[in-house]
């Protein structure tokens, strides 16, 4: 564990903007700790590295809605819905997933605050980036 980790898990910080990249900037380590924060909602059904209740997280950035690995959990419409996810249609579902598919079996409400959804995708964004500690299931 690095010194700025140690310290972090000693004051009770998120792991997360510890293992930050030093090159990022104390406002996008911030962000992206914010949306690691927000992510601890989602963690009762989702994973990055694999399949819970719902689907897996990691590959999800250009993935066609309704077929991550090994999950069978889909309802129809999500499968049907035609959406791939990038940032802008993770905004738009995240924001309401019922409206935005309707019929789909995801029972959350969704993220209505603009900066925790941005900071949740930020953060999705860089935990499943390529390289990072995430391999598809």
């Amino acid at each position: 564990m690095t010194r700025l980790a140690l310290l972090a898990w000693a004051c009770g910080l998120p792991l997360a903007a510890a293992a930050a990249p030093a090159a990022l900037s104390t406002p996008e380590a911030a962000r992206l700790a914010r949306g690691e924060q927000v992510y601890a909602r989602c963690a009762a059904c989702h994973a990055i590295e694999g399949n819970r209740t719902g689907p897996q997280h990691c590959g999800l950035f250009g993935r066609r809605a309704g077929t991550a690995p090994g999950f069978d959990g889909y309802s129809g419409a999500m499968r049907a819905s035609g959406i791939v996810w990038d940032a802008r249609t993770l905004d738009l579902f995240l924001k309401d997933p019922p409206a935005t598919v309707p019929g789909t079996a995801m029972g959350y409400a969704g993220v209505k605050d603009d900066g925790d959804r941005a900071a949740l995708i930020a953060w999705l964004r860089h935990a499943t980036r390529p390289g990072a500690a995430c391999t598809p299931r």
